[in-house]
């Protein structure tokens, strides 16, 4: 029985125990729907082998080996991650387009006695949704960025507002990414379809009566693209910038990134993608400070003769902030400049 996909900010509360990803597992990896587990019927090898037989040998001997396979999978799903499912349990389905992989899960799942929909369109249905509302329709959310300088903490202080119950939509958890060429994180970056899955649901989960702080980012977080829809009202948005002092963000920066100075040779191949905007010679003498574990000065240095310049290039045809909000990184400066950043935002 076909079910229909609800609007997207519907998807959490799916009338559903459980949503299946019958895909293969590197189908799932690069983006599924929110919430969704993955039982693939047919592993990547297994997919990639039954696509060659029916392509350079028979379609019919491509259908007779694959439906061997997908009987022997579902098979180990029912004994292994499904054997602790009471009968009243209720699954929902899907894959490509929903159609054979899907459909066979589905049927086998019904034999057992289960109530199981399959979602009509597959995961291509949830994709067209994704697109509509991120590349089509412009974004019904009120947003306003968190704009200053590398090293005011605009990432701390957005996960402090949203503490105090503001709206916030933080771009670097959701990419995990830091947002600058030494802004990798542990794990990697999602694909730009799984990004947008995670910018999606976010989004769904906002008020679009009440403003959306957003991280003043460039139009990508670390190889990320911001989808244009958000892109576009981004850029349309009235800016809250924080200043503070280069000393101030100096040791702030040391403290934030002492994860990525521990791994000196994964530090200073990061410096190096900044040869070509900085020239040999300077990479040569932040790489010897680095060794030297002279990091205060090598990050002073990155502030004022890289970050700074960058930041003042790309405002450069933007329109003045409607605020400045000087702040402190020490102490409890942080949890000032969030009560005065949730007052520039209202009640509203």
């Amino acid at each position: 029985m076909k079910f229909s996909l609800p609007p997207l900010a519907e998807l959490p509360h799916l009338p559903f125990d459980t949503v299946i990803d019958t895909r293969s597992p590197a189908e799932f990896a690069e983006d599924h729907i929110p919430g969704a587990i993955n039982l693939p019927v047919l592993s990547d090898e297994e997919r990639a082998r039954v696509g060659t037989i029916y392509v350079q040998d028979s379609p019919f001997r491509a259908r007779k080996i694959g439906g061997a396979l997908v009987a022997r999978n579902i098979a180990a799903h029912l004994e292994g991650p499904l054997a602790d499912r009471e009968g009243g349990w209720q699954p929902l389905i899907y894959c490509w387009r929903g159609g054979q992989r899907s459909g066979a899960f589905g049927l086998w799942l019904r034999e057992v006695g289960w109530r199981v929909r399959t979602l009509e369109g597959g995961y291509q249905s949830y994709r067209r949704a994704v697109v509509r509302q991120l590349y089509e329709e412009a974004l019904p959310h009120r947003v306003i960025l968190l704009d200053g300088n590398t090293g005011t903490a605009k990432t701390d202080i957005l996960h402090l507002v949203a503490a105090r119950g503001g709206q916030v939509l933080d771009l670097e958890g959701l990419a995990n990414h830091r947002g600058s060429v030494l802004g990798l994180r542990p794990g990697g970056q999602p694909s730009q379809k799984g990004f947008e899955s995670r910018v999606s649901a976010a989004l769904a989960a906002l008020d679009p009566a009440r403003p959306v702080l957003v991280e003043a980012e460039s139009s990508k977080v670390g190889e990320r693209q911001v989808p244009p829809a958000l892109w576009k009202a981004m850029r349309a948005a009235p800016r809250l910038r924080l200043t503070a002092s280069v000393e101030d963000r100096t040791r702030y920066l040391c403290r934030a990134y002492a994860d990525l100075f521990a791994d000196l040779p994964l530090f200073k191949e990061r410096l190096a993608l900044l040869t070509r905007l900085q020239g040999r010679a300077r990479i040569a003498e932040w790489h010897a400070l680095a060794e030297a574990g002279e990091f205060q000065t090598l990050v002073r240095d990155l502030i004022e003769r890289h970050y700074d310049s960058r930041y003042a290039k790309h405002r450069a045809d933007r329109a003045a902030p409607a605020a400045e909000i000087a702040i402190s990184l020490e102490g409890e400066g942080l949890d000032r400049a969030a009560d005065a950043v949730m007052r520039h935002l209202g009640p509203g």
